[in-house]
């Protein structure tokens, strides 16, 4: 499958006084890319939430190796990693726009619950997501740049 990469500018408000990208904006392109790599698989988080599906965060982990700078612009990688019934763990590679440095890898978990907060098993509740979502565990996504 062709993925295209998720491809974000930063903005001055997400930088600190030295014109770094403040850590915790890391944790937003995740959402960010997430977001938009369900939407390309077919799975819009907001038109699985309209099917009674949230999508929370468990935990995120983030590795800082070069810092990005204000008016740079990031290229994320996304990889589904596993998935369980319930639960599925991405990764994600930030690199700088020509690839040539990596800025952070980073790694989340995330849980599929009901608007109860109830855990929703997908492959016996929704099966057509489950088996979108299972396609593409672990493989290496086609990143057209």
């Amino acid at each position: 499958m062709e993925y295209q990469v998720f491809k974000r500018e930063i903005n001055y408000y997400e930088t600190d006084k030295m014109q770094v990208v403040h850590h915790s904006n890391y944790i937003r392109y995740l959402e960010e890319c997430r977001m938009d790599f369900m939407k390309q698989i077919g799975l819009d988080y907001r038109q699985m939430e309209e099917q009674g599906i949230m999508i929370p965060v468990l935990s995120v982990s983030c590795n800082y190796k070069n810092p990005a700078r204000f008016g740079e612009t990031i290229c994320i990688v996304p990889k589904l990693e596993k998935m369980h019934g319930v639960k599925f763990e991405m990764s994600y590679r930030i690199y700088s726009e020509d690839f040539s440095v990596l800025h952070n890898e980073a790694a989340s978990s995330h849980c599929f619950v009901d608007l109860g907060f109830k855990p929703v098993r997908l492959k016996r509740d929704y099966p057509q997501i489950y088996n979108t979502m299972q396609e593409l565990v672990g493989k290496e996504l086609a990143a057209v740049r």
